[in-house]
């Protein structure tokens, strides 16, 4: 029996009291469990392990994960904040090579961080917060235009077939393909969905036919 909750109140990664509170994935779907990353190198590991997965979701993870690794840093110069940033960042980065998201996301706070330039280090560290954050939010509204546009075509009736994951779990929540489904059965439309398993970790079994559970699509 698989645990249910309402998974658009289950969210894949966010910033709680001080860490980075990820949904563990490797648990679902026998448990609802949560990873609070108090250090980057924790971050790291848990994109590296799989914790969390899915290329948006992983991009904002990184974000998170660069913003983490800031708040710790005890630098009185820019230059200085800079060089330890520096290293935060590859280490985010060698996590998984293949991840464009998680690239792109790094790249975008290293920008953020050369804006910053002629800032106090305090002031640095709270606007690369507000930035992660920031990415998130961005993810979230992308995921869910998508599925007001992909919503549009699909009509009641008809039966979806999806393969892998890419729902909440794999963004920072509603989901893309996965999104569309959501949408149109938020708009009323009576779907059926198919959900492919996926080898070698069984996404669509595990995670995809987990969210549709939520759901009670």
């Amino acid at each position: 029996q698989f645990p249910l909750q309402d998974s658009s109140m289950v969210p894949t990664v966010e910033w709680k009291d001080g860490a980075v509170r990820l949904l563990d994935q490797s648990q679902l779907p026998g448990k609802v469990v949560f990873l609070d990353c108090r250090d980057y190198l924790t971050v790291a590991r848990a994109i590296k392990e799989l914790v969390v997965r899915g290329a948006p979701a992983i991009g904002v993870t990184a974000a998170m994960g660069v913003a983490l690794g800031a708040q710790s840093i005890k630098a009185a110069s820019y230059d200085e904040f800079l060089k330890t940033m520096l290293g935060i960042c590859d280490c985010l980065a060698a996590t998984r090579p293949t991840a464009v998201n998680l690239f792109w996301a790094i790249e975008r706070m290293k920008r953020t961080l050369s804006e910053l330039r002629d800032r106090s280090v305090p002031e640095i560290k709270r606007l690369l917060l507000e930035e992660s954050q920031r990415i998130l939010d961005e993810d979230i509204a992308l995921s869910k235009a998508m599925g007001q546009h992909g919503a549009k075509l699909i009509a009641s009736g008809q039966t979806v077939l999806t393969h892998c994951n890419a729902g909440a779990l794999a963004t920072a929540g509603y989901g893309t393909a996965l999104g569309v489904i959501r949408a149109a059965c938020e708009q009323g439309k009576q779907i059926q969905v198919i959900a492919d398993e996926t080898r070698p970790v069984l996404q669509g079994a595990r995670l995809t036919a987990w969210e549709l559970m939520q759901d009670k699509i």
